[in-house]
């Protein structure tokens, strides 16, 4: 049986969702607290607060962790309803890194870990990060990881660099990805870690300068400096962080294209008010069908962005891992959702490159969504060669 219909009380709940985007956090995209370098923790949990009132906080938690335990199919509803802005997903704390990160921990930490490290996460008192892109190459390609740990029976030591970690600046719990060296007690290879953002080994170079600005904190170079954590900081096996980051990165590159199809949609609904009110020539720009034919295009990339969405969610829903499917869609879904606002900007015309709407930062915050989880290339270089598996 194929059913698209959206059951009453997911649609009611979605509409709930986009009111509250609309009327509580759309204001505040003018704040000065959405700084180069993303919203500050401030405004973060002054947002957080105002979901939390409205009992619409971490909503995609597990039930036995205060969530309602969404599937994949609500998420997708929900998650473009809070896309609105792009400081809906910050407020209702199902942004990344920290809802990608929250799904990882959920699945793999122990019931300590979880209390320490999740739990403080799913309430919205703290952020999270996942560390694993390295300058040097480590990020689509994890087999290059550099950052190395070393493990003498009660302690691990950690060192090496990353970069383009987001949120790193004030995070809390941190998710650490090293290569852990041969050694008597445990598997060797790329293991993951748990630790606490204040620990004396994690150094905060800097903050990249980046063109997109709808993280928290932004993107942080970091340094692991001899970084020396104790055996219970082991996040699941060791040996096995490229599997627990496959187990992340599908729901999570799903969970991206959900946020920014929201995005999108008000971009469209901003150019197609425009074309509705601006003249030229005599008439309506949007009359004219070189404007009305980008606003078609639009329309139907978004129909056609939301069922591949909705179709891999509807895989996982059903049990399958769907990492072909979830590949697929972020390449398609990034590359359109980017079409759709560069043809907003075009049909705003000189408003469109300014700060007059919304459309150029969501635009510039666009444009990163396609590197975003892997790179375009990267997923279809994985799709080609299951194509060619047959």
């Amino acid at each position: 049986m194929i059913d698209f219909a959206i059951p009453a009380e997911l649609a009611a709940e979605r509409d709930r969702v986009r009111r509250f985007v609309i009327d509580k956090i759309v204001p505040y995209e003018r704040d000065p607290r959405l700084t180069a370098h993303g919203p500050t923790d401030e405004l973060r949990q002054e947002l957080v607060e105002l979901a939390r009132a409205e009992k619409l906080l971490t909503v995609q938690a597990p039930e036995a962790l205060g969530g309602r335990g969404l599937t994949h199919i609500e998420q997708a509803v929900i998650y473009e309803a809070a896309g609105w802005s792009t400081l809906g997903p910050v407020a209702m704390n199902c942004a990344a890194p920290d809802e990608g990160n929250m799904f990882l921990l959920s699945k793999v930490a122990d019931p300590d870990q979880v209390q320490r490290y999740l739990v403080p996460v799913i309430a919205g008192h703290q952020r999270s990060v996942f560390a694993m892109t390295e300058p040097d190459g480590a990020g689509s390609d994890p087999a290059q990881l550099a950052t190395a740990a070393t493990f003498d029976g009660a302690n691990f030591t950690i060192n090496g660099r990353k970069w383009l970690i987001t949120g790193a600046n004030g995070a809390k719990t941190w998710i650490i990805m090293a290569r852990l060296a041969a050694n008597p007690h445990l598997p060797e290879g790329p293991t993951l870690f748990l630790a606490d953002g204040d620990e004396p080994g994690i150094v905060i170079e800097r903050t990249m300068n980046t063109m997109d600005r709808n993280y928290v904190a932004g993107h942080g170079v970091v340094r692991f400096d001899n970084l020396v954590l104790p055996r219970e900081a082991l996040l699941g096996e060791a040996g096995q962080a490229l599997r627990y980051a496959q187990l992340r990165l599908a729901p999570a590159r799903l969970t991206h294209c959900m946020r920014w199809l929201g995005a999108a949609e008000r971009a469209q609904s901003i150019a197609v008010e425009h074309a509705r009110t601006r003249t030229a020539f005599g008439k309506p720009i949007g009359e004219h069908e070189g404007v009305s034919f980008m606003l078609a295009d639009n329309e139907i990339a978004l129909h056609q962005c939301r069922l591949t969405i909705w179709h891999a969610c509807w895989l996982m829903d059903n049990g399958e891992k769907a990492r072909h499917e979830s590949s697929i869609a972020k390449s398609f879904v990034s590359e359109e959702l980017f079409k759709v606002a560069d043809r907003c900007v075009q049909v705003l015309g000189g408003i469109g490159i300014s700060d007059e709407t919304v459309v150029e930062m969501i635009f510039r915050d666009m444009r990163a969504f396609r590197l975003y989880d892997g790179p375009t290339e990267v997923h279809k270089y994985a799709i080609g060669r299951k194509v060619l598996r047959g």
